[in-house]
């Protein structure tokens, strides 16, 4: 028998797999490439690292944490990315940029908020250089 509190983690994950889908759509729209998703190492996860094209040789490296929510009651999804994330976000980067053997220009870190609104279109938010 599934219990509540069950139910309510398959919905945020169903939730959160849905938001990382539709950043991933957003950001490949922008003419980036996904490279990894959920890449995991002993640091943690990352949802999702790109390849930014830039006017140099080569692209820029962007590790990007995506947070969705259905509602307003627990704040702005942006506001999840607490400092001690922000840190933890920047180590993820190093150790993705060493593991992925891609040559980048530089290596940042972005957010993408997403707020799913019952009968509205998602609100999409892009936050450059969070970390």
């Amino acid at each position: 028998m599934m219990r509540r509190s069950d139910s309510a983690l398959d919905n945020r994950k169903q939730l959160g797999g849905w938001g990382e889908d539709l950043a991933a759509d957003y950001l490949m729209s922008l003419g980036w490439v996904v490279t990894d998703r959920n890449w995991r190492c002993s640091v943690g996860e990352i949802d999702l690292a790109c390849l930014e094209p830039c006017s140099g040789d080569l692209p820029n490296g962007v590790i990007v944490e995506v947070k969705c929510r259905s509602g307003t009651g627990f704040g702005d999804p942006l506001e999840a990315i607490t400092y001690a994330k922000r840190q933890r976000l920047r180590q993820l980067a190093t150790s993705w940029r060493r593991a992925s053997g891609l040559a980048v220009s530089s290596l940042r870190v972005d957010a993408v908020g997403i707020l799913k609104l019952p009968g509205s279109a998602p609100l999409i938010r892009h936050v450059r250089g969070v970390a």
